[in-house]
Parts: structure tokens; C-alpha cells; sequence
């Protein structure tokens, strides 16, 4: 069993040699809270037949550790600290400063179409530059199977503009560890003037969607679920 572990784990493409990339503070207080979204989608990820799944994040030992040992083979990718790149800046037509979506989509998420069962999307919406999540929704309706399902959290306006950024690890069924990403340089304004943290450090949150927003959001999808979370979080599960 070993071995085919390490197969699956040389599928795996992370951020992890990326010197750029975001290592979460080993020091960051860590919380656990149950998860409806993953509740439901667990029932998936215990079929025998074997799983393509998408980890939009850092890398996450523990989640590498629980798809593998599934039998899954898992891809890794943390588009929040891509998408803070400087070199993405362009100007519309009127001058404005905006993010250049088509070579973030060249750059990024380059999977041929169709080939993830489970795209695990986390809070990424709510994080990222606002120019980017419809495309980047798009460009997953496209990565996913027809039938195949996507995760996603969305902060309700209770949970305040400080809300702090996790990551997210899988511990069980319904349950996931969040880890603070906690500031440990000072802040830089990204590629639109929006106010991101420096490599290694916490993300503000950008906006709040309410239920309307994530509806018009996923509207290609086939259907959409929503869990209120007691964290004043909606938990979404959307299918192709």
C-alpha cells in the first residue's frame, strides 16, 4: 500500500516547492468545526471507484493523507496567493486598473476539461480579487465532470469585515481543522489596489455574498445546496 500512495502522491502538484507561496505559520491557532457540505459530499469520496479531486489551497498534509488513502488521487492549488501576482496588472478601456483574467487562466488551473470528480473551492471566492471569481468559477464548471461536485464557503455579513482566513484540513466525515492564516509581514496593496498580505500572511476579506450572489454565481451549475453554518458561514454544494 505504500507504494501506491507514493503514486498518488507524485500526481499531487502543490505550491509547496514554490518559495513564493504562503507556509502558514507553524504558531497559528488551529479550530475544528463540523461541516454539513463535507457531510454530504463525504458519501462521494467513499466510493470505491477512484476520484480525481481539486484542493484549491496551501498544501495540506493531512488532506493529501485522506484522499490517498481513499484511494483518490489529489491536485493542489493555492490560486489566492497566484492571483496577489503584481505582473497580472492591466487596464480596461477606460484606464482602470483591473487584473488580466486571461493569463491568470493561462497560468492557472491549465487541466484538460472534464477530468475532477470534486473540486474543493473552500472560501476562495470571498478572498479573491473580485475580477477574478467569475472566471475562475467558470473555468472550474469547465474542469469538472458532468455530476461532479464543488464545496465553496461564503461569509454571511455577521461574520464582519475581519474575518480571518483559513485553511482548511480534512480530519473526518464532517469534521475539518481551520488554521489561521495569520500576518507575519506588513500588508501590500495587490495588482488593483486591493490590500492583500504580503507572502505569508493573512488575506482581508474582500466582499460578502449573499444568497442571490452565489445563485447568479454558480447559475451554469445543475443544482446548489445551502448549509448555514453556526460560524456565520454558508457552506455551498454545487453540482455540474
Amino acid at each position: 500500500m505504500a507504494s501506491v500512495a507514493q503514486n498518488f502522491m507524485k500526481l499531487f502538484r502543490g505550491s509547496s516547492g514554490d518559495p513564493g507561496g504562503p507556509a502558514p505559520a507553524r504558531s497559528a491557532k488551529r479550530l475544528t468545526r463540523r461541516s454539513s457540505g463535507l457531510a454530504e459530499l463525504a458519501k462521494t469520496l467513499e466510493s470505491e471507484e477512484t476520484l480525481c479531486v481539486l484542493d484549491l489551497g496551501n498544501t495540506s498534509p493531512a488532506n493529501i493523507r485522506y484522499f490517498t488513502e481513499r484511494g483518490h488521487k489529489i491536485y493542489s492549488e493555492d490560486l489566492l496567493v497566484a492571483s496577489t501576482d503584481p505582473s497580472l496588472l492591466t487596464k480596461d478601456e477606460q484606464g482602470a486598473a483591473i487584473l488580466d483574467s486571461k493569463r491568470f487562466l493561462a497560468e492557472n488551473l491549465v487541466y484538460p476539461s472534464a477530468q475532477f470528480d470534486v473540486v474543493f473551492c473552500w472560501n476562495l471566492a470571498d478572498y479573491m480579487d473580485e475580477s477574478l471569481v467569475k472566471p475562475v468559477v467558470g473555468r472550474l464548471w469547465s474542469l469538472l465532470k458532468p455530476g461532479g461536485m464543488l464545496l465553496a464557503f461564503f461569509h454571511t455579513r455577521e461574520a464582519g469585515p475581519d474575518a480571518p482566513c483559513y485553511r482548511y484540513h480534512i480530519l473526518g466525515t464532517d469534521t475539518l481543522e481551520m488554521q489561521h492564516i495569520e500576518a507575519r509581514g506588513e500588508t501590500r496593496k495587490g495588482p488593483t489596489g486591493v490590500a492583500h498580505a504580503s507572502a505569508a500572511s493573512g488575506f482581508p476579506l474582500q466582499r460578502v455574498f449573499n444568497n442571490r450572489h452565489i445563485e447568479n454565481l454558480f447559475r451554469d451549475f445543475a443544482s446548489i445546496k445551502f448549509f448555514l453554518a453556526r460560524d456565520n458561514v454558508r457552506e455551498v454544494l454545487v453540482v455540474r
